[in-house]
């Protein structure tokens, strides 16, 4: 339960209470602030707790936006603050110290005091000033506001949200409420709430051909009870029937597979879109988002691969591929955000070795900034990434009007391209800058690199001379040795133990990159090159065994291994760090798993057991990877957010 303890001075007609109530809230009176310390002391723990200013003028949304997201401990707007169960005792003392008249704050008199605004942006004056008063003395400021600062003076972060044209104010005067109110009634609420649903930054398909309609039925399923994570399930399904229509192989099942896979889209827009329209941010929600996108677009390039053999075209080599380049490049993408969001620069030598300020740009990013301000620049760069919203309407296009083969053909030439566009200016950006890289920083390198005991055991062993390894010596290190792997598969002899010499030495080398403190200007490039070893190792091995089932059985090794990396990249994110070390050494890590892929081609007795060992391997790594991740992720320790996942 939810209970909003209204305080100060009660206004006659006022609509506050029936807001909170419709927000949830149980609403309770408190005139003085012992009393709301009393009624406190009385709310059970676990429950959620509002501290509102009787006097409170402001549009809905705002007091939504402050007093309802889950993802927040303590959030507060002018005359409005929250608390969530984990907020409880902060609250609690910042409270007591109000009441006992020790708070800390501003002394001066009112009198003297400068103007400030009083409510969110959009509180204007009819000459569109915004709206100001004189700033009262700490006592006369709201409750709410007195032990928000409180909260904040004892350590615990108050989120302060941005309200944009909202408004949030307490008025002092008749005056100023008739004008808080005239404010309200000049924005519209509702629309304001809608725009906001929409992320900032989407692609130009997602921006131009699908929010333009996706938000309104994100309202309609809010109206009508639905959760995102029911509108998610709703996607997924969407997007597996679209996978079987395609598997048909049929010209009618093609058209009935793009279609309802842009509808499937449409869905993975309004699933988001309704978790930001009425803040219902969860941790099942932020798994299920975070690996539908992954389920949906892979399970429809296997059905693909199903409806082109239908019809006597092999195409499986094409979908894996394409599966491959597609989890490489968000790895890239994963590896550079995590390495540089925190990146502070390097002291000069004339600062005495002083810690650096936080980096804010290059010579590329300059030239990027430039290219952003001349306004259709923004929507070609976007564009040409081939974020999800283009790369699945062009997906859905070419399966309608072509075959599977054109389709593939595009889709990696396009992600081709789009991966060396943007790992060409990573790099730039990175060997541009000087900038150091935080412990946060290196630890989620190493997490994200899933390092198994072999490579551990190399890493141990050789720690001290790889640690004065120069430069971007390690992710050459990490280069040689995956281009041994996928050299060794590539062009040994099968069935020969020449095949497992390549794994071994990827093993070592991969141990001797990870041995160092991965703060290197490149080293975040060491995790994709790990990724794109083992996966195209597992490619290779299964399209040159050349017998049926082997690629279809690579194809679900590497997706079973790509959601243990997915997971762990979504946990990270989340704050919550990395799967468990336990977890990583049971599905042996990169290196271990190409090993024993490597095994498996050199010494299976005939080259039709290498499908079964292969598959066998998938179920494993599968159950594994999804027992771990199911009971982190509805457990207690998950991150209460909503992923943006990749941008639209």
């Amino acid at each position: 339960m939810s209970i909003a303890i209204l305080t100060g001075t009660p206004v006659p007609g006022s609509p506050l209470e029936g807001d909170l109530r419709s927000l949830g809230f149980d609403v309770r009176t408190a005139p003085d602030a012992a009393t709301a310390l009393s009624l406190l002391a009385s709310v059970p723990a676990a429950d959620r707790v509002a501290l509102v200013d009787q006097r409170f003028v402001g549009h809905l949304h705002a007091l939504r936006l402050a007093l309802t997201d889950p993802r927040f401990p303590a959030a507060a707007v002018e005359g409005a603050l929250t608390a969530q169960p984990e907020a409880r005792a902060a609250l609690s003392v910042a409270l007591t110290t109000v009441t006992n008249g020790t708070a800390t704050g501003r002394t001066d008199r009112a009198a003297d005091a400068p103007a400030v605004r009083t409510g969110g942006a959009g509180v204007v004056t009819e000459a569109g000033q915004p709206l100001t008063h004189t700033a009262p003395a700490t006592a006369e400021l709201p409750l709410a506001d007195r032990v928000a600062a409180a909260v904040e003076a004892d350590g615990t972060p108050v989120q302060r949200p941005e309200l944009g044209s909202l408004v949030a104010a307490v008025p002092d005067t008749p005056a100023g409420r008739e004008q808080a109110l005239a404010a309200v009634a000049a924005v519209d609420d509702e629309a304001v709430r809608l725009r906001s649903a929409v992320k900032a930054r989407d692609g130009f398909f997602t921006t131009f051909c699908i929010s333009p309609y996706s938000r309104y039925i994100a309202r309609w399923c809010a109206r009508r009870g639905l959760t995102p994570n029911q509108v998610t399930t709703a996607s997924l399904f969407t997007a597996l029937i679209a996978a079987g229509c395609a598997a048909t192989g049929t010209r009618g099942g093609y058209v009935a597979a793009g279609l309802l896979l842009i509808f499937s889209f449409v869905l993975d827009c309004t699933d988001g879109q309704l978790a930001r329209y009425s803040l219902q941010y969860s941790t099942m929600g932020a798994w299920l988002d975070a690996t539908f996108d992954r389920a949906k677009e892979y399970a429809y390039y296997a059905g693909l691969a199903i409806g082109a053999a239908r019809g006597g075209d092999d195409v499986w080599a094409l979908a894996l591929a394409a599966m491959v380049l597609q989890s490489v490049r968000h790895v890239v993408d994963f590896s550079f955000n995590e390495a540089n969001h925190d990146a502070t620069a390097a002291p000069a030598a004339s600062a005495g070795g002083k810690e650096g300020k936080a980096v804010v740009g290059t010579p590329t990013t300059a030239l990027s900034s430039r290219l952003d301000s001349v306004g259709w620049t923004v929507w070609v760069r976007r564009m040409i990434v081939l974020p999800i919203g283009e790369r699945w309407a062009m997906i859905a296009v070419l399966t309608a009007l072509t075959t599977p083969r054109i389709v593939f053909y595009a889709l990696l030439a396009g992600c081709a391209f789009a991966a060396c566009y943007t790992t060409a200016g990573r790099v730039l950006r990175s060997v541009t800058r000087r900038a150091v890289r935080t412990d946060r920083a290196t630890k989620a390198l190493a997490d994200l690199a899933d390092t198994g005991p072999l490579a551990e055991l190399v890493a141990r062993v050789t720690r001290r001379p790889a640690r004065a390894l120069p430069g971007v010596l390690p992710l050459l290190i990490a280069v040689a040795g995956g281009a041994a792997a996928v050299s060794t598969a590539a062009f040994g002899p099968l069935g020969s133990p020449v095949l497992v010499l390549g794994a071994l030495v990827y093993a070592v080398t991969s141990g001797i990159a990870v041995a160092h403190r991965m703060g290197g200007p490149l080293d975040w490039l060491i995790p994709p090159v790990f990724r794109a070893a083992e996966y195209s190792t597992v490619l290779i091995f299964a399209a040159r065994a050349d017998v049926p089932g082997a690629l279809p059985a690579a194809f679900g090794l590497v997706a079973a291994v790509a959601y243990h990396h997915y997971d762990t990249v979504y946990r990270i994110r989340g704050g919550a760090g990395a799967p468990p070390r336990g977890l990583v050494r049971s599905l042996g890590g990169h290196e271990g798993r190409t090993l024993l892929v490597a095994v498996l081609a050199a010494f299976s007795p005939a080259e039709f057991d290498l499908p079964p060992a292969l598959t066998l391997l998938a179920v494993v790594v599968a159950v594994i990877a999804l027992t771990e991740s199911i009971r982190f992720w509805v457990s207690s320790g998950a991150p209460a957010v909503h992923d943006e996942g990749e941008t639209a």
